[in-house]
């Protein structure tokens, strides 16, 4: 891993050290910034004022890392969001959209730096293998869509390339069946100039962070695409619904060139 991590820098070392350092800057403002945000309320920051947080340093993220966000479809401000997942860096793009809530699986709760914000930012940890788990969390997400919250769930379980999208889970879909609540689908899509999205950006397989994010640090930039859809008469039966919305999904997951993927984009206008 070392060897893999000193040719990255050797290959762009004032861009990867540049970057580094911003990095590390803006996650210590955001630190500082929650702390203060702490101070000011006496006490402990509501949801609402954790996503509002969490949106505005996912916006000062993005810039360091060169991404140029496109968007296409109403972005939800409430209800359920679910995605596909590619990688880490879907979480930063999605949450510079709208302020969010995520459900992510434990181990996350445990990665360094990233861990730590993400629990500093709401996230709702589950473990998949632990049914009585999963029962509790499918009762927080109620919870927080009955408080108002856009929570975003990646229900393949775990990431890939891009390439397909994997079976939905629909054990934590239980919450959206009731019908009061708006459910909205979203597919994620990124582009790079110099390398490929699918080992350069995508997250997967038996990756390591530490080495995959210097390698993200040396692209020139990494364009993210997003679809988002409001889904009409979502099923009230939880399996029925998971294959509802991997199909919708899908569908918006169709293989497509990047000139035709600009293009659709374009007509659609960007967003931060």
């Amino acid at each position: 891993m070392e060897r893999e991590i000193l040719r990255t820098v050797l290959r762009h070392p004032f861009r990867v050290t540049g970057r580094a350092l911003w990095l590390a800057a803006t996650f210590l403002l955001a630190g500082l910034d929650y702390a203060g945000r702490l101070v000011r309320v006496r006490g402990k920051l509501t949801r609402a004022q954790r996503a509002a947080w969490l949106q505005f340093h996912a916006r000062r993220v993005l810039p360091v890392l060169g991404a140029e966000c496109h968007m296409t479809g109403p972005v939800p401000a409430a209800g359920l969001l679910v995605c596909n997942h590619l990688s880490y860096l879907d979480v930063i793009v999605l949450a510079a959209q709208a302020r969010t809530m995520f459900v992510a699986k434990r181990e996350v709760k445990g990665w360094p730096i990233f861990g730590l914000f993400a629990r500093m930012a709401g996230t709702i940890f589950v473990d998949r293998e632990r049914r009585r788990d999963v029962n509790q969390r499918a009762g927080e997400i109620e919870a927080a869509l009955d408080g108002g919250a856009l929570v975003v769930l990646f229900p393949e379980g775990t990431s890939s390339d891009g390439s397909t999208v994997l079976p939905f889970k629909s054990s934590l879909l239980e919450p959206a069946t009731a019908g009061t609540h708006p459910v909205s689908a979203g597919c994620l899509a990124y582009e790079l100039d110099d390398g490929a999205p699918g080992e350069d950006v995508c997250y997967w397989k038996d990756m390591t962070l530490a080495p995959h994010l210097i390698k993200l640090l040396s692209k020139s930039g990494p364009r993210c695409f997003v679809n988002f859809r409001r889904v009409e008469n979502p099923s009230r039966d939880r399996k029925e619904l998971a294959a509802q919305l991997h199909e919708e999904v899908r569908r918006m997951n169709r293989p497509m060139s990047s000139a035709s993927r600009r293009e659709i984009f374009a007509e659609a206008g960007a967003a931060v």
